[in-house]
């Protein structure tokens, strides 16, 4: 091996000076101005040859070079003197870098096709070495840290570094019995989100450690899934919907935003049907802890003390009562549940004590009523996630979250041998069940409403995703699913919404202004009595792939696959292309794709929105004969 001394700029380095292709033909390797470069289908990865640091990483954990994205941060230059020596062999690189006049090297980094590990080292002369660290910008991906908390708000290892749109590394380390690593985030503008992993150094009690990042895949087995490139970006993106704040130590819509409890369901949902993270590390863990830090007193918006809401929104407790029993039944975890039932079960009659009237039906203090929403912003918000949409009184969307809650909470009882609250809770899941179809059935359209005001008039605007989770949740009276559907098939036809890639709109008509909540043209109300002028901007109509799940899983139940399919690839193939992430980069007008008007333009403000991914769901839920592959081009 040939290698060539310099000194540039007080650094000492060693630059083998020539090209390298692998034996290997998945691997080749170049050395650029100021590092080494590794590619390989599933991993571009470039060494400083300064100092410690990564300068580029792509990823595809399908292994199909879609490897060409930086995720990192532009890399900030060292203030201490490293001599740095590398080597290429046919299995990948190795970069040494000692820091100072020490002779061995503080850090070994090495690059293989489908892993990185970095090696620190205590030098004998007794010098610590200084503790990596990695910045990751969210301009370029909304990257994210999945694992749980110490107790110190470090990440205990394993964990798992997820690249939205490209793929998964899974986080090890040896040489140390137990570890955490560092992760924080923050944001300094609209274009300039950021993760930062930290990566503590050797100590004299454990003078090496080894951390390895390995790229790889992590979904439900799907067996028609596996090989056909229609479900990639079912594969590459089932983790999406995991994006932890370090800040809050919490589940929430991305690194840098809200934790929303109303979503806990979807977590736990996804987190169910998901295979181990790691050795020992499970989703359901994140969504565990997530229950824990609201249980300890942690408030999430839609709570009173979170945003504008004198009470919790009506899907708040049934949202937690689900995720409870996600992490029960999929972690077989009695001792938690024995731990927590009192915390839980308060949720669950809290939610009953919302029923003022007795019909079953929980109920929320914004009456609902046609003209009762103030100009501007809410000074209450409405009653479910929906919280620019007038909602109020009886939920049809959050009443149906109940029925499968109450449900659950029954399960979770008789888990526990308490006969007489689950007893309690199947009764009144009944109750809920048998006056929920007369309830937001609307005999004029065909199908179910929105929500019932305290007026007693029914609000419906054709919500996709209402009647999608009453057919789902057995809501809806055999009988009647296939007309409904077919009514919101035809209906999506009649209002001209074909381009299924943006997802799906929640109401297919326009919210009228006298039941539209936000009424900010920003966030669709507008000026006009019908707010026709503020139709497809975010909620009002707006294109997005929240909530699709409830429709396609509808046309799923009742057999209609084929509609099903007609939505549910353009979707994948979305997701794939990263189509439902970043803005349209104007500073003065910045704007998001996670909602987006019916021509794609985008209306949205999270940048990234993880209740898109709950349309994932779908893949797995299906009931379906393995499909024919698709023909390849």
């Amino acid at each position: 091996m040939l290698f060539r001394f310099a000194l540039l700029a007080g650094v000492f380095f060693f630059l083998r000076s020539s090209f390298a292709a692998s034996p290997d033909a998945q691997i080749t390797t170049v050395e650029e101005k100021d590092g080494l470069r590794l590619k390989s289908p599933y991993l571009n990865v470039e060494f400083s040859t300064t100092h410690p640091a990564l300068l580029f990483l792509g990823v595809d954990s399908l292994g199909g070079n879609q490897i060409d994205r930086n995720v990192m941060e532009d890399d900030v230059p060292s203030a201490s003197t490293y001599k740095v020596q590398h080597d290429v062999n046919d299995s990948g690189i190795q970069v040494d870098y000692a820091q100072g006049e020490l002779t061995d090297p503080s850090w070994t980094f090495k690059a293989s096709a489908q892993g990185i590990t970095f090696i620190s080292q205590w030098n004998k002369e007794g010098k610590p070495p200084e503790p990596l660290l990695f910045t990751f910008a969210t301009r370029y991906c909304y990257s994210t840290v999945l694992g749980t908390f110490s107790k110190k708000g470090e990440i205990d290892m394993p964990a798992v570094l997820h690249f939205p749109g490209f793929g998964t590394m899974r986080l090890t380390v040896t040489g140390i019995e137990k570890s955490t690593i560092g992760y924080g985030s923050g944001i300094s503008g609209p274009f300039h989100g950021w993760i930062k992993v930290k990566l503590p150094a050797a100590t004299q009690e454990n003078p090496r450690i080894e951390y390895h990042w390995d790229v790889t895949t992590i979904y439900p087995d799907v067996p028609w899934a596996k090989d056909d490139p229609r479900y990639d970006g079912f594969r590459r993106n089932w983790l999406n919907i995991f994006q932890l704040n370090p800040n809050r130590r919490l589940l929430a819509n991305n690194t840098n935003s809200d934790t929303c409890g109303f979503c806990f369901y979807e977590y736990g949902d996804i987190a169910k049907a998901t295979p181990p993270l790691a050795d020992g590390l499970y989703a359901l863990d994140m969504v565990r802890q997530s229950l824990e830090g609201v249980l300890s007193g942690t408030k999430t918006y839609g709570m009173p003390g979170y945003g504008d809401f004198p009470e919790e929104t009506s899907d708040t407790f049934p949202s937690f009562l689900i995720a409870a029993y996600d992490y029960v039944d999929g972690r077989s975890d009695k001792a938690w549940l024995e731990k927590n039932y009192d915390g839980i079960k308060k949720w669950a009659d809290k939610m009953l004590a919302t029923d003022h009237d007795g019909n079953g039906l929980i109920e929320y203090v914004a009456t609902g009523n046609s003209g009762s929403w103030p100009e501007g912003s809410p000074k209450v918000r409405p009653s479910n996630w929906w919280d620019t949409i007038g909602f109020g009184h009886e939920d049809a969307y959050a009443n149906a979250l109940a029925y499968r809650a109450l449900q659950n909470m029954q399960q979770m009882a008789l888990l526990l041998d308490k006969a007489e609250d689950a007893a309690v809770y199947e009764a009144a899941a009944k109750k809920l069940h048998d006056s929920y179809f007369s309830t937001f059935y609307n005999p004029k359209t065909g199908i179910l409403a929105g929500w019932h005001s305290k007026d007693g008039e029914l609000h419906d605007y054709y919500f996709l995703f209402v009647n999608g989770i009453a057919i789902l949740y057995g809501l809806v009276p055999d009988d009647k699913a296939g007309p409904i559907m077919d009514t919101l098939w035809e209906k999506m036809k009649g209002v001209g919404y074909t381009n299924f890639s943006l997802g799906l709109p929640g109401n297919l008509v326009s919210v009228a202004r006298k039941d539209y909540a936000h009424k900010e043209p920003r966030y669709g109300g507008g000026h006009l009595e019908d707010n026709a002028d503020g139709f497809q901007i975010y909620e009002n109509g707006g294109a997005t792939a929240c909530y699709a799940y409830f429709t396609l899983a509808a046309f799923d139940r009742i057999g209609q696959h084929d509609r099903a399919d007609q939505i549910l690839f353009p979707i994948l193939k979305a997701f794939d292309k990263r189509e439902f992430e970043g803005g349209n980069n104007d500073l003065k007008n910045w704007k998001t794709n996670d909602w987006r008007k019916w021509d794609g333009s985008p209306q949205g403000y999270e940048g990234f929105l993880t209740d898109n991914y709950y349309a994932l769901l779908a893949v797995p839920e299906r009931k379906l004969e393995a499909p024919a592959p698709a023909e390849k081009k």
